[in-house]
């Protein structure tokens, strides 16, 4: 079944496994959603996806020879409308924090199950970040310090980091949702209506170059913004 505008996602598969490659290549096609290409590490990924142009990667996080992260860097620089979803294990490692800075769209566990793998590919192919804003706030909390620095590994956003640029209420968008608000509860917070939320938030993406919202989190945290240990509400995006 492809998306509403009738488009089927394109996928590179980037992984040193053979046979979780083989599983979510199966696991795909049998929803409709092709798999364009593979990579056993991550210079292969690279190539892939400046040959094949896909619109979303699942990509490891460790793979031999050139990492995911560092491959993640390298497409989204060279590739800024591909789509990266990071893949990593059951713990929660400090390389996905960094390669939400750098501009992968989420993660997924290595065990999701098919229904959601495909869901979540076609979630990012639309321009939405995969992880709910509260899931993100944890995350960011657990790996960046209250003075910008970030995770092992990782790199500054690359973003506009001056805050001037926004209006008052901007800021307070911002704000809620490094908090973690949906656009249901910010309109609720704010007294707007969702549409006006909307267009809030799609100003702050513009002004500032952020790709969605798990980035936005990311910077309302290494901006100060928010601090650790800030409340947050959501469990899914709603943007």
């Amino acid at each position: 079944m492809t998306t509403p505008t009738g488009h089927a996602p394109r996928v590179v598969i980037a992984d040193d496994q053979e046979l979780v490659r083989t599983g979510f290549r199966l696991i795909l096609t049998a929803r409709d959603i092709k798999v364009v290409g593979e990579a056993a590490d991550g210079a292969e990924a690279v190539r892939a996806v400046r040959r094949l142009r896909p619109d979303v990667v699942l990509m490891d996080i460790r793979m031999p020879n050139t990492d995911g992260l560092e491959a993640a860097r390298q497409i989204l620089t060279q590739v800024p409308d591909c789509r990266v979803i990071m893949l990593t294990t059951f713990d929660l490692d400090s390389y996905v924090y960094a390669a939400l800075a750098a501009g992968a769209s989420g993660f997924l566990l290595k065990d999701v199950t098919p229904a959601h793998l495909a869901a979540a590919v076609r979630l990012v192919d639309t321009g939405d970040a995969l992880l709910a804003p509260s899931i993100t706030r944890r995350l960011v909390e657990r790996y960046a310090s209250t003075t910008g620095r970030t995770a092992p590994g990782s790199a500054p956003l690359a973003v506009h980091r001056d805050l001037a640029v926004l209006t008052p209420r901007e800021r307070e968008v911002l704000t809620l949702m490094g908090k973690g608000l949906s656009n249901t509860e910010l309109a609720q917070e704010l007294t707007l209506s969702e549409a006006t939320v909307k267009t809030h938030v799609a100003r702050i993406f513009a002004k500032l170059a952020l790709r969605d919202r798990a980035q936005a989190v990311v910077l309302a945290y290494e901006t100060g913004l928010v601090a650790p240990g800030a409340s947050a509400q959501s469990a899914e995006l709603d943007c």
